[in-house]
């Protein structure tokens, strides 16, 4: 990297001196080798930002409503529709895998799934709790309302060593799907929930019209949630070990969205804003990623550097 960065600077300045001296062909035979520096730091760049064991994986994306009641399912469905928007802008693929919709608006959890180059190691830049303050629109006073949603992201794998289950280890109940998946889907016991005995984590799984297909995929989402669940206890080994370790729940919010009385998108773990809160939830999420990205990168240097 540091050899490109001289290479980068050494070509500036070659430009530069072109420029003053008006040879703009040798300007322009500069600008293309520039251009091709940049383009290589940039790949080298989203390799060491992108170089976590299963950040070429696809991902798994739950999202629950928290404390907020209808506020809160409602700031739960626009982020399902921040999400699928941002995965558009990338041209990557998205499914609903399970949702439960909410009494009065909005949805009480989903669960979606992410297909598309480093999807994971991109979208797991979001796990975490996002709050909300706005007027709700939900009650006839119109007052300012704060609402929590918890994302969880996790890896699709076909196997890894830290996770084995055995299907002493299961127990499977199957129901008739409801929701997506049309009317066809409701005929029949096709939905399927799994519950993992030794952890109590349970997995439903109603997108298919098979009931096989849906055992499938939800032994992928519960793989994938026990593997992230085992990669997080090292992480917050390492955490301890610095004394940085805090309790992910609902009073630790990662971001926050302010709606009212001003517009602002703060993240609280790198320090990124941004005013433009309805680009944000538009799906304009790259430049809260990318901060997230450096921000864990230094992150984990330091954490070496201290063991």
């Amino acid at each position: 990297m540091n050899q490109l960065d001289n290479q980068l600077n050494s070509l500036t300045e070659l430009i530069e001196l072109a420029a003053e001296e008006g040879d703009s062909s040798l300007s322009d035979d500069i600008e293309s080798e520039l251009s091709s520096a940049i383009r290589e730091i940039d790949t080298l760049e989203t390799g060491l930002l992108l170089s976590g064991r299963y950040d070429d994986s696809d991902a798994f994306v739950s999202i629950q409503a928290g404390t907020g009641g209808t506020d809160a399912q409602d700031w739960a469905e626009m982020m399902l529709r921040m999400y699928m928007r941002w995965a558009e802008h990338h041209a990557w693929k998205t499914s609903i895998i399970d949702i439960s919709p909410g009494e009065e608006a909005g949805i009480k959890s989903v669960t979606f799934d992410i297909r598309g180059t480093y999807a994971y190691g991109y979208i797991k830049a979001e796990a975490g709790v996002h709050r909300l303050i706005r007027l709700s629109p939900f009650n006839s006073a119109n007052i300012r309302q704060t609402s929590f949603a918890r994302v969880e992201v996790v890896p699709e794998v076909d196997d890894a060593p830290e996770v084995v289950i055995t299907p002493d280890d299961l127990r499977i109940d199957v129901f008739r799907a409801a929701g997506h998946g049309g009317q066809g889907v409701n005929t029949t016991d096709s939905a399927v929930r799994l519950t993992h005995l030794p952890t109590g984590m349970v997995v439903t799984c109603q997108n298919e019209r098979s009931q096989l297909q849906n055992k499938e995929t939800a032994l992928r989402v519960l793989r994938g949630r026990l593997l992230e669940r085992e990669l997080q206890r090292q992480q917050e080994e390492r955490l301890k070990l610095r004394g940085e370790y805090r309790q992910a729940d609902f009073g630790n919010q990662m971001r926050t969205y302010y709606l009212h009385p001003y517009t602002l998108v703060k993240d609280h773990r790198t320090d990124h804003e941004t005013s433009d809160v309805r680009m944000v939830l538009d799906g304009s999420l790259d430049p809260f990623i990318e901060a997230y990205l450096r921000w864990n990168v230094s992150r984990d240097n330091d954490t070496e550097d201290t063991l």
